[in-house]
């Protein structure tokens, strides 16, 4: 008699590994969200610069003169230095509003005189505007190396000064105002002492904005 056949028992079932990809996925997403808009933002800003064709702004001094000039025996200088800055905006599409302007007048990198400010106004575009500038010395002690220079220029019938102006500015277009942003100018005029006679010559300024 032929033994009972026993059935195989059932294995039990594999457990299914489900992979998920949800981390990945909403990385992925994010990244070409950022990217897109980073295209974007690109994109408009090609258009406005192509646009608008922003201009660098043009900044000289003009007819610098002195006045009243006194440089005592123990080297405390007395003046009054007189400046016409030329402004110049090329933009066609851009005006600028000038919101606060100082002016410092350096001999040799020394202050000789500041808290000086120019009243604020706005430049429209396309537009020159002349600025006249007095700054005032009063009683400023100047030093070794310093005075010896400034009466040797002085001597020689001019002194190279440095203006330096800083500014907060802003640009509009159409009705669109820009933020605040800082301008600086350097301009470096020499003054004629000659019988006080205005110096007619142009200096450019450097501009950083």
């Amino acid at each position: 008699m032929a033994p009972p056949i026993v059935p195989p028992r059932p294995q039990p079932p594999t457990p299914r590994v489900v992979k998920t990809h949800q981390p990945f996925s909403l990385c992925r997403c994010i990244a070409i969200s950022l990217l897109t808009l980073l295209i974007i933002v690109g994109i408009v800003v090609l258009i406005i610069w192509l646009v608008l064709k922003p201009h660098k702004m043009v900044y000289s001094i003009e007819n610098s003169s002195i006045h009243d000039y006194n440089l005592t025996n123990n080297n405390h200088l007395n003046a009054n230095f007189n400046f016409t800055l030329r402004a110049y905006n090329p933009n066609k599409r851009i005006s600028i509003y000038y919101d606060n302007i100082e002016v410092k007048l350096f001999f040799n990198s020394q202050p000789i005189s500041f808290n000086n400010f120019v009243e604020p106004f706005h430049q429209p575009r396309r537009n020159v505007t002349h600025l006249n500038v007095s700054l005032s010395t009063n009683d400023v002690a100047l030093y070794g190396d310093i005075a010896r220079d400034f009466k040797t220029q002085r001597s020689g019938g001019d002194v190279e000064v440095e203006v330096k102006i800083r500014a907060k500015i802003r640009f509009k277009v159409g009705a669109w105002k820009s933020n605040h942003r800082k301008l600086k100018i350097l301009c470096t005029p020499r003054v004629n002492f000659s019988n006080s006679r205005k110096n007619s010559k142009s200096f450019p300024c450097d501009v950083d904005v």
